[in-house]
């Protein structure tokens, strides 16, 4: 057999291990994280009622989780390079657990809002950590594909935890506790028992992998590595030098404005469902996870495209155009089933876009200079988070509908695309010029 044909081989076997092993392990993970971070969007069915909750104040409740989640970011992410994904992971997902479960201790706003604020302190570091994680796991060939899949597991813990929300909210009387109080209390539990499992189960490196063949951690391990020396922003550059890098900045700011629909349509999903749907809460949650079900297919599919022909740019634009496009349709629709089928596309398609720019950043970064660039991206991104939910809050409030609001979603998402047009090409000229680091 040709030595090619036995290195192709011998890659595919290696990809097909990982993808076992690895990625429905982290998806579970991102699915009870995601859960946990936006279950206050179905508890706010019953509970802004139960704790005197105007929408502005409940904004202010979701802002505030990413407050504390943004300022620990990149030293979460830091401190995870330095002692290894699987003993820090674990760590974070202890603490966010116990802090998810106790939000059904509540009783006042200020309570609330205290506990927002431990729950991003808690979470801060995880998803960046992951996508570093990811990074030193998977060659640039494989890796849009991977992280879609990553990403898949918050889209399914939209499509399943949020009818799971809806069904325990029907807990309400159980025992003289309200359901929202359920919700917190039952969904915070997995995160602490899947701590454990982490701790015994993920390896922090290939070479620490006991289930991949000493030729497949060979091979992976060269494979990755000759990719870090010639990454334009390398291993060896110190990650403060990585922070002063204008691309780095432009893929930021491409993350933020992308944000504006992960965040502001999700947070608020099932209120805009229920203000124009007389439908049970159960069947909000339904009509409010449909669009994710649709996210799932639309990152695979642009992720694994992007992958196969190697073209990024009009894969990471492209989907915020349509986005922004189909989401301002929506709104001036004028019809309610098509206004309905319009934000479900919509939905999709901001989600689609989410593999192919975190293979952009870590194809352009590498070593610690990723791990902080990655961070502080995801956290600049989440100042959206901080502020965008508030404001959404008191549009809705002073003017008694969410089209003004979600006008404003659709003017970023536009912004989001075309800098992702400009963006994409640039990193990948970057690219192109890196030579190997000595």
């Amino acid at each position: 057999m040709p030595l090619s044909t036995r290195t192709d081989e011998l890659g595919a076997s290696t990809i097909a291990r990982l993808n076992l092993k690895l990625i429905p392990f982290l998806m579970l993970l991102y699915l009870v994280a995601y859960i946990d971070r936006a279950n206050i969007s179905v508890a706010a069915l019953r509970m802004n009622a139960d704790l005197g909750l105007t929408t502005r104040m409940y904004g202010i409740a979701v802002g505030l989780f990413y407050v504390t989640y943004v300022l620990l970011e990149v030293p979460s992410n830091l401190i995870l390079a330095r002692v290894g994904a699987r003993r820090w992971i674990a760590r974070i997902m202890v603490t966010w657990g116990l802090v998810a479960a106790g939000m059904g201790f509540v009783h006042t706003a200020t309570q609330l809002y205290v506990m927002r604020l431990l729950l991003g302190a808690a979470e801060a570091g995880f998803t960046p950590g992951i996508i570093y994680y990811l990074s030193c796991w998977y060659p640039r060939s494989d890796r849009a594909r991977a992280m879609s899949f990553f990403y898949i597991g918050a889209t399914l813990a939209s499509v399943l935890g949020l009818p799971l929300s809806g069904t325990l909210l029907k807990l309400d009387g159980v025992l003289g506790i309200a359901g929202w109080r359920w919700l917190f209390l039952l969904e915070g539990a997995p995160a602490i028992i899947l701590a454990v499992v982490v701790l015994r189960y993920l390896p922090d490196i290939p070479a620490k992998a006991p289930w991949l063949t000493d030729a497949q951690k060979g091979w992976l391990i060269g494979l990755l590595r000759t990719e870090v020396d010639t990454s334009p922003v390398s291993h060896s550059i110190a990650w403060q030098v990585a922070l002063r890098n204008y691309r780095v900045w432009l893929l930021a700011l491409f993350w933020f404005l992308q944000a504006f629909a992960t965040i502001g349509i999700t947070v608020f999903l099932p209120l805009i469902v229920r203000s124009v749907s007389t439908e049970s809460d159960l069947v909000v949650t339904l009509l409010s996870a449909l669009p994710f079900l649709f996210a799932c297919a639309f990152m695979y599919l642009n992720g694994r495209h992007s992958d196969r022909s190697g073209e990024r740019a009009l894969h990471l634009g492209a989907p915020l155009l349509a986005a922004g496009s189909l989401l301002i349709a929506s709104i001036y629709s004028g019809n309610q089933a098509l206004s309905y089928a319009l934000l479900v596309v919509t939905i999709a398609f901001s989600w689609a876009a989410t593999p192919v720019f975190w293979a952009v950043t870590t194809e352009y970064l590498s070593g610690t200079a990723a791990a902080v660039s990655i961070a502080l991206i995801n956290g600049i991104a989440n100042i959206c988070g901080v502020a965008l939910p508030p404001l959404m809050g008191y549009i809705k409030d002073t003017t008694n509908t969410y089209d003004y609001a979600l006008l404003l979603v659709a003017a970023a998402l536009l912004c989001g695309g075309a800098l992702g047009l400009y963006v994409g090409p640039l990193t990948a000229r970057a690219k192109h010029n890196a030579t190997p680091s000595v």
